[in-house]
């Protein structure tokens, strides 16, 4: 292999070599006068500081020999080493993707963990790399309670935000966590990400949050480098915008220098620690080797720009650092640092015959759906279990909901959502307006009082926040059931689950999960309210999430029991998924007539929850007989609509089955398929639009069976839905319905 090195690499050389010893202070004294940094440990620091900067340079040797896929380096922030030796290996940490120096820190701190190793290995995509299995390079280790995160433009912030806010939650709830009752969380940003978005919401809800006197043990670091890939970020801009920010403790270190940069982190982790509010850490760093493999800097820097920065080497400070206490001189540091260049060197060799991910069903390994005989053991009521007696019956307000007769759907949902809570003492219910109101159309009504303040609040009005609770929360061992209101008011915040929520069992291998249920209300024809927020048909956004549940309830006597399936998924196996409620059957109670009460149903006492349980990806068959000509497939609204056509159909002479889907993500694919072909002939409703709604899935299904059958689909039209009578020329109706059936048959 070649011996040629980065000029970096030369620069480090040429600056140490030099170097003489001071008078010696002892391992365990201050590395320099003021500071809590001892000798001993600013040498194990150096060492981490130089496994990052050679995992950077061997990336690059990898990248080369065509076995290195990911070169975002953290050359010239090894400085963040110091933040992972000031606070506890069982804080947990979200990081940003320049946080080597932290990473190779806290694993000497645990100890018997290469750090080196484990980050070649993830750019190398090896499967034995520890935590994603050779998925992603990301910075994650159980062991070193670092949770791995895209953290692309500060996404990992909200739920940040949201697992320090659960931390002294679950304490007063009771509810068994993995972090010490006074752990605080760090997460850490570049400087460009303070201007987006994501991130303005989650210092927001910090803000919020500590204002309210709730705790928030969160420590946020800024790596301060002065770039977003090309563009410069205004000097002073960060200061300006944190130092004086309310609720918010600011601290500033140079991040070159590694005792500057311990002793603010001890300082702030002690205040957070203590006072169990926020801190924000801002670090004033230097960037080397560009953003990325393929980043040229010549083309927006000056080559004596790029020199001069070398000056600033946290490395070389270090060294200085070193050198200065007596603990070594430039020749002895420059053989560690080559003898660390040399073993870096070595894991690169050896991993160019290194496994990687061989087949489409290993890499899919951790998106396997939830074990079905586990769910159902979780759904069905455990021993000991108070269903029956004096407590449940206090939940109900002294009467239980399977003997209140026949109710809606809306109805229905809130009283599952009581018995869940009831029976999970870790599930907790938020959202806008879901506590003190009850939800706007009453879904939770009751549950702020039958179970508290701590387990039902009302959240900011800010659907990313939501989210990002949620995403913590779970982390921090609650079972989170958000709520986002309206359906349109998820695209304010879908990176959340699409992101975040989603990848982190896959960046993961499992090793972490973010169980969660989310509720929204959604799906058209609402009549007297509505317009495209409040009556979104679109759903494409959640059925192309890999790992996600979508199921959608349409009648009252199937909502209960797919809730619950969804929860049972969240606990035993990790499970993200989404609860889509037709806001128009919420409070339907007929079907075919005024009066017939066909809309509404019994609730089903926890003995009968067996015989009620729904499966993941199991449909449901209306009308079914042998004398059937047409299968209907649809969901939600649709399955009234459909159900009075085939009412229709049948007094002229025409039988046809309803299929329900419920599950829009799995698709019931296998019932799609038999009854299909039980008739011939398919007809697939869909309320959503024409382009990327379910009814595409629903057709590809069949095709991909080799159905050989009649199909034809009716859906809405791809628009966004307008106030008034208006809706009603771009939604799918009745008449449209009957009319394609009848040509089918």
């Amino acid at each position: 292999m070649s011996d040629d090195r980065h000029p970096l690499d030369e620069h480090f050389r040429n600056a140490v070599a030099g170097l003489s010893r001071g008078p010696a202070r002892a391992p365990e004294a201050p590395v320099r006068a003021g500071s809590d940094l001892t000798v001993s440990q600013a040498l194990s620091l150096f060492r981490s500081q130089c496994e990052s900067r050679h995992a950077d340079l061997a990336a690059k040797y990898l990248q080369s020999r065509g076995r290195g896929y990911y070169t975002i380096g953290s050359s010239g922030h090894e400085g963040n080493a110091a933040v992972a030796q000031a606070l506890r290996i069982d804080d947990p940490a979200l990081l940003h993707y320049r946080s080597g120096g932290f990473y190779c820190a806290r694993a000497h701190l645990h100890g018997g963990i290469d750090p080196l190793a484990d980050i070649l290995r993830g750019v190398a995509a090896a499967t034995d790399e520890p935590i994603s299995g050779g998925r992603h390079k990301v910075f994650g280790r159980r062991e070193l309670s670092i949770i791995p995160q895209t953290s692309t433009i500060a996404s990992h912030l909200p739920r940040a935000v949201g697992l320090a806010f659960s931390l002294d939650r679950v304490r007063r709830l009771g509810v068994p966590s993995e972090w010490p009752a006074d752990a605080l969380v760090v997460s850490s940003f570049g400087d460009a990400s303070v201007n987006h978005s994501t991130l303005v919401g989650a210092f927001n809800t910090s803000s919020n949050t500590v204002y309210q006197g709730i705790g928030m043990p969160l420590l946020m670091v800024c790596e301060d480098n002065g770039f977003g890939i090309s563009t410069r970020t205004p000097a002073g801009w960060i200061a300006q915008r944190f130092s004086a920010r309310p609720g918010l403790r600011y601290l500033a270190a140079d991040g070159t220098d590694l005792a500057d940069v311990f002793d603010a982190t001890r300082q702030a982790a002690e205040f957070v620690r203590a006072s169990r509010k926020p801190a924000f850490l801002h670090l004033k760093m230097v960037r080397f080797l560009g953003h990325a493999g393929s980043d040229a800097e010549v083309a927006y820097r000056k080559p004596g720009e790029i020199a001069a920065d070398y000056e600033r080497d946290p490395l070389v400070a270090t060294a200085r650092l070193l050198a200065a206490a007596g603990a070594a001189d430039g020749m002895e540091l420059l053989a560690e640092y080559e003898a660390v260049r040399a073993r870096a060197l070595e894991l690169a060799e050896q991993l160019l015959g290194r496994p990687q991910l061989a087949s489409a069903s290993e890499v899919m390994a951790p998106l396997a759906l939830p074990d079905e005989e586990s769910v159902r053991a979780e759904v069905l009521p455990r021993v000991g279990e108070d269903h029956g007696g004096q407590l449940r019956s206090e939940v109900f307000a002294g009467r239980r909901p399977e003997d209140e007769g026949p109710l809606t759907l809306a109805q229905s949902i809130n009283r599952a959502l009581h018995d869940e809570l009831f029976r999970r003492p870790a599930a907790v219910v938020f959202g806008e307006d879901v506590a003190v109101k009850g939800g706007v159309y009453g879904l939770t009504r009751g549950l702020r009082k039958a179970f508290g303040a701590a387990r039902v609040w009302d959240t900011l009005l800010d659907e990313q926040a939501i989210l990002g609770t949620g995403l913590g929360a779970g982390l921090a061992g609650m079972l989170p059931i958000p709520e986002i209101q309206y359906l349109a008011y998820l695209h304010n915040a879908e990176d959340q689950l699409r992101g975040e929520a989603a990848t982190l069992r896959f960046f993961s291998d499992r090793q972490y999960r973010n169980p969660m249920v989310v509720r929204i209300p959604g799906l058209a024809y609402q009549k007297g309210f509505g317009g495209h927020f409040h009556n979104d048909n679109s759903v494409a956004v959640l059925r192309d999430l890999p790992g996600v549940l979508v199921a959608c309830p349409s009648h009252p006597s199937d909502a209960p029991a797919l809730l619950r399936t969804l929860l049972a998924a969240a606990a035993t196996d990790g499970a993200v998924s989404v609860y889509l409620e037709p806001i128009a059957l919420y409070h339907r109670r007929d079907l075919y007539s005024d009066g017939d009460g066909l809309w509404l149903a019994d609730y089903a006492a926890p003995t009968n929850w067996s015989a009620s349980h729904i499966p993941i990806g199991r449909a449901r068959i209306w009308g079914r007989t042998a004398a059937d000509s047409l299968t209907i497939i649809t969901y939600g609204n649709g399955v009234p609509m459909s159900l009075r056509v085939a009412n229709e159909l049948a007094r002229q002479g025409v039988s046809a089955r309803v299929l329900d889907l419920r599950w829009l993500a799995p698709l019931p694919i296998g019932d799609i398929v038999a009854e299909a072909a039980a008739t011939g002939r398919v007809l697939v409703v869909d309320e959503g639009r024409r382009s990327g709604g379910v009814s595409e899935g629903v057709v590809t299904a069949l095709v991909d069976a080799g159905f050989e059958g009649r199909i034809r689909r009716v859906t809405s039209e791809d628009s966004f839905i307008p106030l008034g009578e208006a809706a009603y020329h771009v939604l799918l109706d009745e008449a449209t319905i009957l009319d394609a059936a009848k040509s089918l048959v």
